[in-house]
């Protein structure tokens, strides 16, 4: 399965288009320390944290709704907002890679003989290393896909 990044599923909106805006990003900040705190935010104290117009918070946060990034919950004319961190799952499905070419994955460890030398000695050999690591690369790749199709039949509802 080839997944094109900036296809929309079932018209949500590409994550990393959403993501992109710097005030945006400001404003999941705010709600990433709210929902750490299981806590929620109205939209007059996003407005103050940010010293920006209600309706510049207000075009944001419906963008935010829209790629479902954000809950809101209505309380007469106030509108309280919580993060909702599940679709950005697909930037880190994304970045993860890149972030681990590099990565070593020898896993060794040092230890004191009785004579008092030191010694280092694998773990793991190179054989079982590697089919660790295919393992792992097959089980991400199978948990994207399942997290793809989840998306689709959820948008397609």
């Amino acid at each position: 399965m080839v997944l094109v990044w900036g296809d929309n599923l079932g018209g949500m909106a590409d994550i990393f288009s959403v993501i992109a805006d710097a005030t945006r990003r400001d404003i999941l900040l705010i709600l990433l320390d709210k929902y750490k705190a299981d806590e929620e935010i109205s939209v007059s104290d996003i407005v103050t944290q940010l010293d920006t117009s209600q309706p510049t918070v207000s075009k944001h946060l419906k963008v935010l709704r829209e790629a479902e990034l954000v809950t809101v919950r209505e309380d007469g004319q106030h509108r309280f907002y919580t993060l909702n961190p599940e679709p950005l799952e697909i930037v880190e499905d994304f970045t993860i890679p890149f972030l681990s070419a590099d990565f070593d994955t020898e896993v060794s460890f040092e230890y004191v003989t009785d004579g008092g030398t030191f010694t280092e000695q694998e773990v793991l050999s190179d054989s079982v290393a590697s089919a660790a690591s295919s393992i792992g690369r097959v089980a991400a790749e199978a948990e994207h896909q399942v997290k793809e199709l989840v998306a689709r039949f959820r948008y397609r509802s």
